[in-house]
């Protein structure tokens, strides 16, 4: 029974030995026990807060995607023009006296395609050929005139000098060299005479030459020839057609189809990648493919489409390539940085504007706009992305700009 008055004796002398010889340490541990429960509680809210937060973040899959360096062609859409293509038109009236050729016949440049009438044209040249020769045998007369005039005027000087030179000594009277002095001022209206007489006469040469030169133009009119060598898209002009001079009648259409051109129109934001001379490689509807150079790349853009015309070389040499055909064509660009991605990750923000979204730094959704390279097998190259970036494969249609996802992510072979 003593047994229990003793240890709460001892239990008394402790506490009371604590609280005035060992306060402070007391004291010390009581804050270090309080710091430690706060810890504890303050760990145990941050712990719910991650898990309330991982609870209400939206489960999507990323994928981890790395640029690489492509050979970033220029794509187009366009089609096959002839290299030439001219409509042959009458510059005469007259009617065909030629058999006609058929279309898709090849010609050769200088080749007769339609010979008309020549009526009195012929008659005309030789009339004008005649006036020619008549004029110009007008001319030694009109050259010998004013040589004689010349010869005139010259010893009408000589006289002139003589008499004057006489008057002055007294030997010869004043009237001599007064009617000396006459007929030299006559020589010199004889010889104005006959420069004009030559003048004229080569005036009527000049008009005769002219005249010879329009009736040959117009015999030469009778022969419509091809400009070059190509194929006639037309037949040219039926036996008895009347080609008329005012309306341009049409004698036929020819079109050069070696070379051939392949025509399409870029983008304002890829002009500058396509340069003249540049490889280009075409892929025909037919599946035809050929290849050939840059040739042309226009200066203004068209006004609507804000695009700009470009035109592509390619040899023909068997005339496969005809006029009109749809074309895919891809010049060659320098490589470029571009991202491997599934066609589905492409998405629209609100204003309407391609882009990705991707998981930003603390797993927060960011959109970032791009632009479509090419297409490929596996999905779309496309530019204007880092160089690492995850992009949201699956789900991204369900979050938008600012909000918290839980991703998952899978390889880019996947």
């Amino acid at each position: 029974m003593r047994l229990i008055p003793f240890i709460t004796a001892l239990l008394v002398t402790t506490a009371l030995y604590l609280l005035v010889f060992e306060r402070e340490a007391l004291l010390v541990f009581a804050k270090n026990e309080a710091a430690a429960a706060q810890n504890d509680q303050a760990t145990q809210a941050t712990d719910e807060a991650v898990a309330e937060a991982t609870a209400k973040a939206v489960g999507v899959v990323a994928l981890r995607s790395t640029a690489r360096e492509i050979n970033s062609a220029v794509v187009l859409r366009g089609q096959t023009k002839a290299n030439r293509q001219v409509e042959v038109r009458a510059e005469t009236t007259s009617t065909v006296i030629s058999e006609p050729k058929r279309k898709g016949a090849f010609v050769k440049a200088g080749e007769v395609l339609c010979e008309l009438d020549p009526g009195t044209r012929p008659a005309s040249l030789a009339e004008a050929r005649a006036l020619k020769v008549e004029a110009e045998s007008r001319m030694p007369e009109a050259q010998a005139k004013l040589d004689e005039a010349l010869a005139r005027l010259a010893e009408a000087e000589i006289n002139f000098t003589a008499a004057q030179k006489l008057s002055e000594t007294g030997y010869a009277s004043e009237t001599r060299r007064i009617s000396t002095e006459a007929a030299m001022r006559a020589a010199e209206a004889g010889i104005k005479s006959a420069e004009a007489g030559l003048e004229t006469t080569r005036a009527g040469i000049e008009a005769a030459t002219a005249a010879v030169a329009v009736a040959q133009r117009e015999m030469d009119r009778l022969t419509i020839e091809a400009p070059f060598d190509g194929l006639l898209e037309s037949d040219t002009a039926e036996l008895g057609s009347l080609m008329q001079r005012e309306a341009g009648s049409l004698c036929a259409t020819v079109i050069q189809l070696d070379p051939i051109k392949l025509v399409g129109f870029v983008p304002e934001t890829e002009v500058n990648r396509v340069s003249p001379g540049a490889l280009a490689q075409a892929e025909l509807v037919t599946g035809l493919q050929v290849q050939g150079q840059v040739t042309f790349i226009s200066r203004s853009a068209d006004e609507t489409t804000r695009t700009f015309e470009v035109e592509v070389t390619v040899p023909n040499p068997d005339l496969q390539i005809r006029d009109g055909q749809t074309a895919t064509i891809a010049i060659s660009a320098e490589g470029a940085k571009a991202h491997l991605l599934p066609q589905s990750a492409l998405t629209l923000n609100n204003e309407g504007q391609l882009g990705v979204r991707i998981v930003g730094e603390g797993n927060v959704v960011d959109f970032m706009p791009v632009r479509l390279l090419r297409d490929a097998p596996h999905g779309v190259w496309i530019g204007g992305l880092p160089e690492t970036v995850d992009v949201i494969v699956v789900g991204q249609e369900f979050v938008t700009k600012g909000v918290t996802v839980a991703p998952t992510y899978r390889e880019a072979s996947q």
